[in-house]
């Protein structure tokens, strides 16, 4: 049975997920080797250890308590009536002197808190609150960060000998903090006022909260736009220290980051945050590993703004170009018709040019939808032109055989013997409806092979779209 002053971690306290104690846990059963693992079953260890029944909790080893008491293993005296705030604010300066916290000038603090083997541990956990931008010609994301980094230290204390005092604000400039930067990084600030303070917890934890607004390179793959979803990594490492000083360790699995990631999301714009993963690697720094821990953002876009300002205009004008082979062909009206609707498609390529990347590996799905769609209503309009040429030819034809056929009928009393004008005026007429023939011909074949391909085009274009 342990002593009554044994110091006790409560891995229970402040809400810790499974994950995240088994952690605390581990490091402080495997590195430290100053503790046990120890269950509380009857009330006499319930006093003993403050703790409830039937709970696990850590304590320190027998080796670390010979000697004795609780002033051998450095704990303060307990304080009484902690309710008053005059003992309470007795209690707090104590424990500040305790920790030697009320000193700028104490070298060790600075220090790094060396364990040497394994090496130093630190824990992170990355939440998206908000996603500000992606540019997709620049391949960067802008978006916000809660950011919650840990580490244990060499500051613990007795939270029950200083007033239940669990955990206590401490400037940051006065302790040792990782020195942990992001590889993707373009433009880092913080998304509010830096806070000048990290926490203390009494079983030797540090943790320090920052609101980060980051701009990162993403290398995006818009083949499917606007039905695209893109994958960001940020990567998080040391600046100089290698994996023999200092590793990097998520704090909470997947499935919570994401979760509380989403609860934490603020913004609803073009853009859906989708999940959150955490992986491990290592790279190489001056011929020594470094950790790294990797966090890749999956994020989805929201097409329906793009679909209502490109894909159903687009579509919209070919359908019109279709039906304008029902135009009389005759007259100038249908020419300048499909000339309109080509100009108004090149409107719309210049919107798509100022949001694709001209660096693309392959031409996005999109660009290739309004690339032949513009290219058919251009083949149609060189129809349109060949059309309009036959059949004005036709006309000249039929006026010029017109007006000699009347000609020849107010001759044919004085010149009864020639015969070949009339043959002459019959054949014109021939040749004038030949050309109108082929004419229409050729205007309702090509009508019928430009739907066709214009139903297979969007057939296969759909389908990439989606199997994609």
């Amino acid at each position: 049975m342990l002593a009554a002053a044994t110091p006790v971690v409560r891995l229970g306290m402040l809400n810790l997920r499974p994950f995240q104690r088994w952690l605390i846990g581990r490091h402080l059963s495997a590195k430290t080797q100053k503790y046990t693992l120890v269950k509380v079953t009857t009330s006499s260890d319930r006093a003993s250890h403050f703790q409830c029944l039937g709970v696990f909790l850590w304590a320190p080893r027998a080796e670390t308590q010979r000697g004795g008491s609780s002033a051998d293993v450095g704990w303060a005296s307990a304080f009484t009536n902690c309710e008053e705030s005059t003992v309470y604010g007795t209690a707090y300066k104590a424990l500040l002197e305790h920790l030697g916290l009320n000193k700028t000038d104490v070298p060790k603090i600075h220090l790094q808190p060396y364990f040497m083997d394994p090496p130093d541990e630190v824990y992170v956990d990355l939440y998206v609150t908000s996603i500000i931008d992606v540019n997709e010609k620049a391949q960067s994301l802008s978006t916000q960060v809660k950011m919650m980094t840990a580490w244990f230290n060499n500051m613990g204390w007795q939270y029950d000998q200083f007033c239940g005092i669990e955990g206590i604000p401490a400037k940051k400039d006065m302790f040792w903090t990782p020195d942990i930067i992001i590889k993707e990084s373009i433009k880092t600030d913080f998304g509010t006022k830096e806070s000048p303070y990290i926490q203390l917890l009494w079983w030797e934890l540090s943790v320090s909260v920052d609101i980060l607004a980051l701009t990162t390179a993403c290398k995006m793959d818009l083949y499917r736009f606007p039905f695209d979803t893109q994958i960001c990594k940020i990567t998080l490492h040391s600046a100089v220290l290698t994996i023999e000083e200092l590793t990097i360790d998520p704090f909470s699995d997947n499935k919570n980051i994401t979760q509380e990631s989403k609860e934490f999301f603020q913004a609803q714009g073009e853009w859906e945050l989708l999940s959150i993963d955490a992986s491990k690697s290592n790279a190489t720094l001056l011929d020594d590993l470094q950790d790294l821990l990797i966090y890749k953002i999956t994020i989805k876009r929201r097409p329906l703004l793009y679909v209502i300002n490109i894909i159903i205009p687009v579509f919209f004008f070919l359908v019109l170009d279709v039906m304008s082979f029902f135009i009389d062909a005759s007259g100038a009206d249908k020419l300048s018709f499909k000339v309109t609707l080509l100009l108004s498609i090149s409107v719309l390529l210049l919107i798509l040019n100022d949001t694709l990347p001209s660096t693309a590996d392959k031409i996005p799905l999109i660009g290739i939808y309004c690339s032949v769609i513009f290219s058919l209503i251009g083949i149609s309009i060189l129809e349109t032109i060949l059309v309009s040429f036959l059949l004005t030819k036709g006309a000249e034809k039929r006026s010029v055989e017109t007006t000699a056929a009347t000609s020849a009928g107010d001759d044919v009393v004085r010149d009864l013997q020639s015969p070949s004008d009339t043959v002459r005026v019959q054949n014109g007429v021939q040749r004038s409806l030949c050309w109108t023939r082929a004419a229409r011909i050729i205007d309702v074949t090509f009508l019928v092979l430009y739907t066709i391909t214009i139903i297979v085009f969007l057939t296969m274009l759909g389908k990439s779209w989606i199997s994609y």
